[in-house]
């Protein structure tokens, strides 16, 4: 039987942690961020962890259990 494969879409956008948490990065810093505030912008740079309940569907897309 073949390997299974991850997304490569998840891939891209989730990192493990060392406790098995999930890192993301918060969306809305691309562009248009004239009319964004410097408290805002600075937020929006720092990653944080994946909600609890989404958990279970990402780590399923990463092939981790």
């Amino acid at each position: 039987m073949p390997k299974m494969k991850t997304k490569s879409s998840a891939k891209k956008r989730f990192k493990l942690t060392g406790s098995g948490k999930l890192k993301r990065k918060h969306a809305f810093k691309s562009h248009i961020l004239t009319k964004k505030s410097k408290k805002r912008k600075l937020k929006l740079t720092h990653t944080t962890l994946v909600h609890k309940a989404d958990e279970p569907n990402i780590k399923q897309q990463l092939r981790l259990k």
